[in-house]
């Protein structure tokens, strides 16, 4: 089994910055994907990024530019850094890992851009 934590929400300015962590533990092959969906009120699950164990980095175009995913594979954790954060990025954000055709999902974490 996996599981997986997410840590660093909270509520923030528009145009502020928010980090976000995922540490997953567990059964966790040296070959995987890491990223994060997010969900906001009343609306369907949303990806957001991916960073492969291999280095590659994918984004959504809506945050393409302003959110940065990295990761730490000796630690088996992945972060999102939030820049130019806007009213429309509040959501609750998961994380998730991609191992061997199953994905394993994080509670997440909540995100509120707001004056």
């Amino acid at each position: 089994q996996v599981q997986l934590v997410e840590s660093g929400g909270g509520l923030v300015q528009p145009g502020g910055s928010l980090r976000l962590s995922c540490a997953a533990s567990g059964s966790i092959a040296s070959i995987n994907t890491m990223g994060w969906y997010r969900q906001a009120p009343g609306k369907q699950r949303e990806w957001v990024a991916a960073h492969s164990t291999g280095g590659s980095t994918n984004y959504a175009d809506s945050v393409k530019g302003r959110f940065t995913i990295s990761r730490d594979n000796a630690k088996n954790t992945v972060y999102l850094q939030m820049n130019s954060l806007k009213p429309e990025d509040t959501a609750v954000y998961f994380c998730y890992i991609y191992i061997r055709l199953s994905t394993y999902w994080g509670r997440g974490t909540q995100v509120t851009v707001s004056s």
